[in-house]
C-alpha cells in the first residue's frame, strides 16, 4: 500500500501560476517552513516530512478553515491507487460526460439522444467502478469469520455520481457547442476535492475531450494542427484522422492530415512511436484509452473513445475483461500520472443483422501503450 500527501487538494491549490496568488508565501510565513519544502509538499514530491513540519501545517489548515482538528493529520494522507478501476473508484466524486445529438436543429430539445454504443460504455464504467472490475468481492471479509479489530470498510466507491451532457459537434453552431463544453470543464476543474471526470467518445461526439487533451499537453483547444510542418510538432502524441462524413472539428488531436509534409490518407487512429515515427493503428475497429491523474490535486480526467460505434462497444467489453492492460500508467513523474493506450480489434466474420444491439460483440484486442518517450517529449520539451 502506498500513500499520497494531499496538501494541494485540501487547499484547492492550482498549479497554474495565474491561479495561485500567494499560496506558498502564505504557508511559509505562517509555518516558518522552507519555500522549496512547501512547494515539494504541494506537488507530492517530498520524500519525507518531519513531525514538527507536519504539526505546523496542521495548525495552518485549522487556523485558515481548510480542515478541523479532528480530521488531521489523517486528511493529509490518502492511499495511492494500484489498479485501473481503483484509480477511478477512490475518487470521492465521479462525473461521467457524454455527447448529445439530435437529428435536426429544428427538433425540440426533448428529442436529443445519446448513441447506443456510448450508453453501453457508460454502463460498463459504472459496473467497473462499483465492483472494482469484479475484484471487489475479493476484498470483502469472510462473513463467517466474525468482526476483527479496526477492520477497514471493504472496497471503495465514489460518494457522489454526476452525469453531464454536452452538445456533440455538428448539430448546432460551434460557439454553442464549445461554450457548453468549456463551461462543464471549467466547473469540474474549479471544484475543490477529490474528483474524476470520464468523457465518453472522441472529439467527433464529445467536445470536452478536446479540452482535456489540450490541457494535458499544453496546447490550444479547438484549433487545428494540420498545418504543422512535421507530425512530430503536433502537441498530442496521437491523432484521429476524420472520415469523409465526420464533422471536421478543429482539434488538437484530430484532423485530415498529420502535417504539411506527411499525409494520412487512411481514416482511423495514428500514434507516435518511441523513435518519433507515426504509425497507423487502424480504422473503424480501433479505440483509445487516455487518462491523466494529478495526484497532489486528487484530480483524474479520462477519455474512453472508440473510432466507431462498434469499436466503442468492443472497448466496453475490453474494460470488463482486460482492464489490467491499462495499468500502470505509461508516464509517471512525481505527482503526475498519464495512461495512453491504443486498442486494435481483429474482427472475424460478417456483422449480424442485429449487431448494433449486441453488447457482447467479440473482437480480439491488441493493446498498445503509447511510448513514454512520446508523452515526455510534449510535457518536458
Amino acid at each position: 500500500m502506498r500513500y499520497e500527501f494531499r496538501l494541494a487538494e485540501l487547499l484547492g491549490y492550482n498549479p497554474d501560476r495565474r491561479k495561485r496568488p500567494g499560496t506558498i508565501k502564505a504557508i511559509v510565513e505562517y509555518t516558518g517552513l522552507d519555500r522549496h519544502q512547501v512547494a515539494s509538499l504541494l506537488k507530492n514530491e517530498a520524500k519525507y516530512i518531519p513531525l514538527e513540519a507536519l504539526s505546523r501545517l496542521c495548525d495552518y489548515l485549522v487556523e485558515h478553515g481548510y480542515a478541523s482538528g479532528d480530521q488531521l493529520p489523517g486528511a493529509l494522507f490518502a492511499v495511492r491507487p494500484e489498479a485501473f478501476w481503483e484509480l477511478i473508484a477512490r475518487r470521492k466524486k465521479l462525473e461521467i460526460c457524454v455527447g448529445v445529438r439530435r437529428p435536426d436543429e429544428s427538433d425540440a430539445p426533448e428529442t436529443a439522444w445519446v448513441v447506443a454504443s456510448d450508453a453501453v460504455l457508460a454502463g460498463e464504467v459504472l459496473n467497473g467502478v462499483s465492483t472494482l472490475g469484479g475484484t471487489d468481492k475479493l476484498l470483502k471479509p469472510d462473513i463467517n469469520a466474525g468482526p476483527t479489530p479496526n477492520e477497514e470498510k471493504p472496497g471503495t466507491h465514489p460518494e457522489m455520481l454526476k452525469q453531464t451532457l454536452v452538445w456533440s459537434p455538428g448539430i448546432t453552431d460551434s460557439e454553442m457547442v464549445n461554450g457548453r463544453a468549456t463551461e462543464v470543464h471549467e466547473e469540474f476543474s474549479s471544484t475543490a476535492g477529490d474528483k474524476a471526470m470520464i468523457c465518453l467518445g472522441s472529439v467527433k461526439s464529445n467536445p470536452v475531450v478536446e479540452l482535456i487533451l489540450a490541457d494535458a499537453f499544453h496546447g490550444q483547444a479547438f484549433q487545428t494542427q494540420d498545418n504543422v510542418q512535421k507530425a512530430s510538432d503536433r502537441r498530442c502524441p496521437f491523432f484521429l484522422r476524420y472520415r469523409p462524413h465526420d464533422p471536421k472539428v478543429a482539434s488538437i488531436s484530430a484532423g485530415e492530415k498529420l502535417s504539411q509534409t506527411e499525409a494520412s490518407d487512411e481514416p482511423g487512429i495514428y500514434y507516435e512511436g518511441a523513435d518519433g515515427k507515426w504509425l497507423h493503428a487502424g480504422g473503424q475497429d480501433t479505440a483509445l484509452v487516455f487518462y491523466i491523474y494529478r495526484e497532489s490535486l486528487g484530480r483524474l480526467e479520462m477519455v474512453l473513445s472508440g473510432f466507431s460505434g462498434r469499436a466503442t462497444r468492443l472497448l466496453a467489453r475490453t474494460l470488463s475483461s482486460r482492464s489490467e492492460a491499462f495499468w500502470p500508467p505509461v508516464y509517471q513523474e512525481n505527482y503526475l500520472q498519464i495512461g495512453a493506450f491504443i486498442v486494435q480489434y481483429d474482427i472475424s466474420g460478417e456483422a449480424a443483422a442485429d449487431d448494433i444491439l449486441r453488447t457482447d460483440v467479440i473482437g480480439n484486442p491488441t493493446i498498445t501503450p503509447i511510448p513514454t518517450e512520446a508523452i515526455r517529449r510534449r510535457l518536458e520539451g
